[in-house]
């Protein structure tokens, strides 16, 4: 944390060992734990939690009272709505099958990995294993189990694709062979479940 322009709000709890890109915003009662790493531009909200070693890139939001745990991996430009929760622990116990409790090494942690530019809405889940394609967007309350392909919208428990989303963020809109964004006029082309961009 040595850049001036980074800024820590009064009961934020930031490691040293934390590594901050300038420009970035840590709200009140967020908690930034050991060895992660933000890049520029970041901002952490109000009672957020970016846990042990996660890797944010530059330009992402993570909003007020969302859980990022390790050893999550969120791409630039990444969202994250209020009270999203990234979990870690396929199988999670307190205890061990003897009855004694768990320590940090009875367990493998496993992360969540959002690319560039994806969306995850407001109080939604995403249980690792999973991965969140670029551009993608997860509706608000959705429970993510299976990975997400770039540009898709999924809602739903378990979420399910509804539609494609543009880099804009707003549902594309199908028009002969190829999708539409209605905000940004690019187009794009859908193959076998996949949808790319045109040049």
């Amino acid at each position: 944390m040595t850049s001036p322009d980074i800024r820590i709000l009064p009961l934020a709890d930031v490691a040293e060992s934390a590594q901050l890109g300038a420009g970035t915003s840590i709200w009140h009662l967020a908690q930034v734990r050991e060895n992660a790493q933000l890049g520029k531009n970041c901002i952490v909200g109000r009672g957020a939690y970016i846990g042990t070693g996660v890797v944010m890139g530059d330009n992402c939001k993570v909003q007020n009272y969302a859980l990022v745990y390790e050893p999550a991996v969120l791409e630039p430009g990444v969202f994250i709505g209020p009270a999203v929760v990234l979990t870690n622990d396929t199988y999670p116990r307190a205890v061990n099958p003897d009855g004694s409790l768990k320590s940090g090494s009875d367990w493998d942690a496993v992360g969540v990995t959002i690319r560039t530019g994806a969306a995850i809405g407001a109080r939604a889940v995403c249980v690792a294993p999973v991965e969140i394609g670029a551009w993608a967007t997860v509706a608000a309350g959705a429970v993510v189990t299976k990975d997400v392909p770039d540009f898709a919208l999924v809602a739903g428990v378990p979420a399910k694709r509804i539609g494609w989303v543009g880099k804009s963020g707003q549902r594309l809109v199908q028009q002969g062979d190829h999708w539409l964004c209605p905000a940004t006029g690019a187009t794009y082309t859908e193959t076998q479940g996949i949808l790319t961009e045109n040049a």
